[in-house]
């Protein structure tokens, strides 16, 4: 009987096997780590776009991006940003988990699923400006299956010869990862035995720019740009643009180990929820992002004392830190909250593809047992008044990691992830 139990729970039990980070601070997990535990900031002027015009002027870029590097180069032409980024984050991904889908005999068993929030924003705009400037006919071939925001997973799916379960989870700044927590359900109801699941975005363009500085959405603390994201500090303003995409391997812990693969960590819940308030602004009181991780907690079967450590939406806007606070302060209590930290006070906010960046940080926060800082946090707010581990990576005992990302339209995704012992 006991050897009955262990197997399905080999079958039930969902691991990370590869990881991959194509950020402002690295295109390796290695170096994208060591800079964030350094406190390094990958923040700098915008140089994919003329941002003059614009009251926000820097961005966290994926600077010295070669898409040749990882693709065809042919491919990379007919491909948005967004795209190239998930391919070569794919190609990072799958090698790091020592994959090898060319030979696999069920190519129909591993799936991908990708998180976007915009699309191919600058070639959108591009091809904007050629309509209006030498008329419609002259619109790329290409426009359309390079704008698409599936097209990610479908490049992803057409070029590593994946043929199975593909999805894109478009939920703005929680698509990241809410598409992990989605790999995690298709695995747990038998309909892989592999996910590629993940999160990009690209959208760095004036016209990206434009609607984002509208609405106010942006730091206008251009002087120095390294010291511009500042999540939960009382002088926060805006977040900082940025670009990346991340991807884990997720698999069975049956077929991890059958395969003899090298385990990171493994997944242990997901939650989703949503604010039902604003288009874009986050429920003030924090009730909606307090219902996403309260539904991971329940999916994973762990209380909120079970939390060793949250890697926090932490944006740098005024509404969205206090709402966050909030939130955890419904779960954790006044004062049993966890360390906290924000991967974007370093690499700014990549959007779509936040999440699984971050849900890479947690992992190696898990396997080093060290929390990396939240940069630039000089004046405390006293209605953010939690441990958000200032400045300086700190040693701490990590079992189990949440991290949470909150999209517009209050839409919330959480995960849970937990060493694999």
């Amino acid at each position: 009987m006991n050897n009955l139990l262990n197997k399905e729970s080999e079958y039930n039990t969902v691991v990370v096997t590869g990881l991959s980070s194509i950020t402002p601070l690295g295109e390796s997990v290695d170096e994208f780590w060591n800079n964030l535990c350094n406190g390094v900031s990958g923040i700098g002027p915008i140089t994919l776009c003329d941002a003059t015009p614009f009251p926000c002027r820097i961005a966290g870029e994926v600077t010295d991006f070669e898409p040749s590097a990882y693709m065809d180069p042919k491919d990379a032409k007919r491909m948005a940003r967004f795209s190239q980024l998930a391919v070569a984050a794919a190609r990072e991904a799958i090698s790091d988990a020592d994959l090898d889908i060319g030979s696999y005999p069920k190519p129909d068993r591993i799936g991908v699923v990708m998180g976007n929030g915009n699309g191919g924003f600058p070639t959108t705009e591009e091809n904007a400006r050629m309509l209006v400037s030498r008329g419609g006919m002259k619109v790329s071939p290409f426009f359309i299956p390079m704008i698409l925001p599936n097209m990610a997973a479908a490049n992803v799916s057409r070029i590593f010869g994946i043929k199975g379960y593909t999805s894109t989870i478009i939920t703005a700044c929680a698509a990241g990862t809410q598409a992990i927590g989605e790999g995690f359900e298709i695995i747990k109801r038998g309909d892989a035995d592999v996910v590629l699941a993940g999160g990009c975005e690209a959208g760095i363009s004036q016209l990206g720019l434009g609607g984002f500085n509208v609405i106010k959405a942006l730091t206008k603390q251009n002087e120095e740009p390294h010291k511009a994201s500042k999540p939960f500090d009382a002088n926060r303003d805006g977040f900082v643009p940025a670009e990346g995409s991340a991807i884990l391997v997720l698999e069975t812990l049956a077929h991890a180990l059958d395969r003899g693969a090298n385990i990171y960590a493994k997944i242990s819940g997901q939650g989703v929820s949503s604010d039902a308030y604003h288009a874009v602004q986050p429920d003030e009181n924090g009730d909606g992002a307090a219902r996403a991780i309260q539904n991971a907690l329940m999916n994973s079967g762990l209380s909120a004392k079970d939390i060793d450590y949250i890697n926090a939406h932490g944006t740098s806007t005024p509404l969205n830190d206090l709402a966050e606070t909030l939130a955890i302060k419904k779960i954790f209590g006044e004062n049993g909250a966890p360390p906290i930290s924000s991967t974007k006070s370093m690499i700014g906010h990549a959007l779509g593809g936040a999440g699984a960046i971050e849900a890479v940080a947690s992992i190696k926060s898990i396997q080093s047992q060290i929390i990396h800082p939240t940069i630039n946090q000089e004046t405390p707010d006293p209605k953010c008044n939690l441990d958000y581990v200032p400045n300086i990576s700190r040693k701490h005992k990590i079992e189990t990691a949440l991290s949470n990302s909150f999209g517009f339209g209050g839409q919330n995704a959480c995960i849970i992830i937990q060493k694999y012992n």
